[in-house]
């Protein structure tokens, strides 16, 4: 039985996984290489040592009730959508309430490899190094939580020229802090993701022009959504997802595709058409009227650069071109596993579950927030460590390896035909069914029709996987029931008078939704794929 455990990284999937072994009565030691927590959210001035972090003025793209810890709400006086600084004050919180610091030693660097005797003890050498002092450990299991953003990925092969006859600067995204290194500049930003979004609104304040390539039809979302609420909010509902799955694909593609055109026509603007099967959806409020003012200028892709000019795929050329900013992402790697255990997955679809090498001898090592979701990757982070501290504690089972790699072949498929991130309720949902904490909606109608109707229609917070099963929360229910009051709290800094009353509005809106309600169980009840047994009850 596994009994000690190293965690490895401080960000948020640490944490969640320090605090996911202690609930579970293991013993966690978390090694952290900086001297802090926070991973890449601790912003710092720095750009050496080869960390990651946010630029100064990132603000998060999921809003604060679907992106904090399951048990832990954010403050109510925090804005939905957080700066850097508050994203950190938070993690700091959360690990000062659950007294996860004593179990996290920094400014460590390692190296993990199997034991010799790995295919019967499943255990691990994980030496350490500290102010030039190496220590030897030996622990039951291994979780990486050093997530995504790990080395930055600079395709120069794919940009003929810009190594070799470009006079001005390039860099990736990762050495991007602020705009002051580029005022006044004709600025060249590769890469239509949420980052080149960010950063060619942001330099086009002060630079002379900003040109963003875009290699593939993208489409724009605002965080702000009808009524001014926050979007994830409204869209990430179980209700939304039930259709999804009940409408055909290709319709619902239409209404979405429809929806975002009502806020700004996306062929006008060069950035997607509805015929386009390959795209990407970014968020960024201020791209439309930076793009509708000329402050930026979309492009196509690169075809090759010149001493000092980008010549673009459509015969294109923009000349005087200073600096090149590269926003393509980055590659994960984990440097500090032995070379025969990294080769056991080449990216994060050949993990089972995008969690475990299934080749291993033994299911010790997990790898925690290595997923991409349409929601927030904390909260899928968090559902994967509950669910692998549940198999290390011996309360979760994972099947035989002939089955689990089986179902890695199959969503690999899956997943290189799509080439989507995956559903945020789809995924985290599975891992809650795996770990036991999945709610079933028909047996909260049955014993609670109020909370029920808020987790069907409401907003799919994180405390929706505390209402049952192992973690159970008891104060779960009161925050689904208070997640508007917590969202809506910090606007009321300036009180109108509205005479108006919609809480009869509210009223009839939950009756109506009642019956909907019972005739989806009725319908869901005819497929068990969807989960649904006599005995389980309908869990959506």
């Amino acid at each position: 039985m596994v009994r000690r455990v190293a965690v490895i990284g401080a960000g948020a999937g640490g944490l969640a996984s320090v605090k996911c072994c202690l609930d579970e009565g293991l013993e966690p030691t978390c090694f952290e290489r900086s001297e802090d927590i926070g991973g890449l959210w601790r912003y710092t001035d720095s750009r050496d040592g080869g960390r990651v972090s946010v630029y100064r003025s990132v603000i998060t793209n999921t809003s604060k009730e679907m992106s904090c810890f399951s048990d832990f709400p954010c403050p109510e006086d925090f804005p939905s959508f957080l700066p850097h600084s508050l994203v950190l004050e938070y993690f700091r919180m959360y690990a000062q309430h659950f007294d996860l610091l004593r179990h996290i030693r920094f400014k460590v660097t390692l190296s993990v490899r199997k034991r010799l005797d790995f295919a019967t003890s499943g255990q691990w050498e994980v030496v350490t190094e500290t102010n030039g002092i190496q220590e030897s450990h030996i622990f039951d299991a291994v979780m990486v939580c050093t997530g995504h953003y790990q080395e930055p990925y600079l395709p120069l092969a794919s940009f003929p020229g810009i190594d070799t006859c470009f006079k001005g600067q390039y860099l990736h995204s990762r050495e991007y802090k602020d705009v002051e290194a580029f005022r006044g500049k004709r600025v060249l930003v590769v890469g239509i993701g949420n980052t080149g979004g960010d950063l060619s609104v942001e330099l086009s304040r002060v630079a002379a022009k900003v040109f963003l390539s875009a290699r593939s039809n993208t489409w724009v979302f605002s965080r702000v959504s009808d009524h001014g609420f926050p979007l994830d909010m409204v869209r990430t509902t179980r209700f939304n997802h039930f259709l999804d799955w009940l409408l055909p694909s290709a319709f619902m593609k239409r209404i979405k595709f429809w929806k975002c055109n009502s806020w700004f026509n996306h062929v006008n603007y060069g950035l997607a058409s509805t015929k386009s099967s390959n795209f990407k959806i970014i968020v960024n409020e201020e791209l439309p009227f930076c793009l509708l003012s000329g402050t930026v200028v979309l492009k196509p892709n690169v075809k090759e650069f010149t001493e000092s000019s980008a010549v673009f795929e459509d015969g294109t050329t923009e000349e005087n071109i200073d600096v090149v900013l590269f926003a393509t992402g980055y590659i994960f790697s984990f440097p500090f596993l032995e070379d025969s255990v990294r080769s056991l997955f080449d990216d994060n679809r050949s993990l089972y579950k995008r969690i475990f090498p299934p080749q291993l001898e033994k299911p010790t090592l997990a790898i925690i927030g290595l997923v991409q979701l349409t929601g927030s990757v904390m909260v899928g982070a968090e559902m994967q460590a509950r669910w692998v501290t549940g198999i290390f504690a011996g309360w979760n089972k994972l099947p035989p390896t002939s089955r689990m790699i089986a179902d890695v072949l199959k969503k690999k498929d899956l997943s290189r035909r799509e080439n989507l991130k995956m559903s945020f309720i789809s995924y985290t949902d599975e891992i809650a069914s795996c770990a036991g904490v999945k709610p079933s909606v028909l047996r909260l109608l049955l014993t609670d029709p109020r909370l029920a109707l808020a987790v069907f229609f409401g907003p799919c917070t994180p405390y929706q996987y505390r209402l049952v099963g192992r973690g159970k929360w008891s104060g779960a229910r009161e925050a689904i029931l208070t997640q508007w009051h917590r969202t809506l709290k910090p606007l009321r800094t300036r009180v109108v008078d509205d005479s108006s009353d919609g809480s009869d509005g509210w009223h009839w809106m939950w009756l109506l939704a009642l019956p909907v309600a019972l005739a989806a169980g009725l319908l869901l009840s005819k497929y068990p794929r969807l989960g649904w047994t006599p005995q389980a009850g309908l869990q959506l």
